[in-house]
């Protein structure tokens, strides 16, 4: 059974030890498309060492930058076809700012299993800290794992509320270029969804899709710039819903709500009719 609730549920994976250093918060930005402005000193900040800032998205990769084999959905009681698998939710909690280099531990477990009845969704929890132990940043997701529901458990929670019924309070465009994922797939993530058309086609795409995590970044760095002046110690936390998927090239775009000290964030793609890439969004300002 790929799935079995009762051994997987609370499971907890063995710590992991991991470093990064400022080469690889300098592959990311870039991954991301930053510096198309290459003589702009807000982008100098994402570009090159002197004064480098790191976006907090890095987060995300920064255990498995060093990766070069394709992931695998392997848990206690959980075994997945990578073909199978969508990204569901992302959300990173900010401890403190991320330093440009360092050594870390992260522990992780599976937070939840439910049963979307066509589906299943597998969220996970992994707490980052130093290696003295103190915090640095906490990473919540889930899987969305097609055809792996049925098994009769919990649903699990509803999805996110609504955006403000007003208009959006500003609203950002970035563009994607065709190469975006072939950049990105070098932060590791070497799934073949994103660079190999048949691969695409065995899963039901026409062509390799980008990234959720690439847009995911790509968003949080385009509000950063144009909400909180490009000073990423202002984030303290952003979580975002997976709503659909983006084909490398296209056009994001991003409608802001300023709600307090949170941004509530909707994207969409411009060249398929606004069809929707996240959803639920939000940034949470310090």
């Amino acid at each position: 059974m790929p799935i079995d609730p009762a051994i997987a549920l609370g499971a907890e994976l063995p710590a992991e030890d991991f470093a990064w250093s400022a080469s690889d918060v300098l592959l990311y930005h870039l991954a991301l498309g930053a510096g198309a402005a290459p003589t702009d000193p807000r982008e100098l900040r994402y570009t090159i060492e002197d004064a480098l800032q790191v976006l907090p998205t890095f987060a995300v990769v920064a255990q498995t930058v060093h990766r070069f084999e394709p992931p695998v959905v392997e848990y206690p009681g959980v075994s997945i076809d990578l073909a199978k698998v969508l990204h569901g939710t992302q959300r990173v909690d900010v401890h403190r700012p991320l330093p440009t280099d360092g050594k870390a531990r992260a522990t992780a477990r599976v937070k939840g299993i439910y049963d979307k009845g066509s589906a299943a969704v597998i969220e996970t929890e992994t707490v980052v800290t130093d290696l003295d132990g103190a915090p640095i940043w906490t990473n919540t997701s889930s899987i969305f794992a097609r055809g792996e529901g049925g098994f009769g458990g919990d649903r699990g929670p509803s999805g996110p509320p609504p955006p403000p019924e007003r208009a959006p309070d500003a609203v950002i465009v970035t563009p994607t270029v065709a190469q975006q994922a072939l950049w990105y797939r070098l932060l590791g993530d070497r799934n073949p969804l994103h660079s190999h058309p048949d691969f695409a086609a065995s899963a039901g795409f026409p062509r390799p899709i980008l990234h959720g995590l690439c847009t995911y970044g790509m968003v949080c760095k385009a509000v950063v710039d144009a909400e909180l002046d490009g000073d990423v110690s202002r984030v303290g936390g952003y979580g975002v819903r997976f709503a659909g998927i983006v084909f490398p090239g296209e056009t994001l775009r991003t409608s802001v709500w300023r709600e307090g000290e949170r941004l509530v964030l909707v994207t969409t793609v411009d060249e398929r009719d606004d069809a929707p890439a996240l959803s639920g969004a939000e940034l949470v300002v310090r």
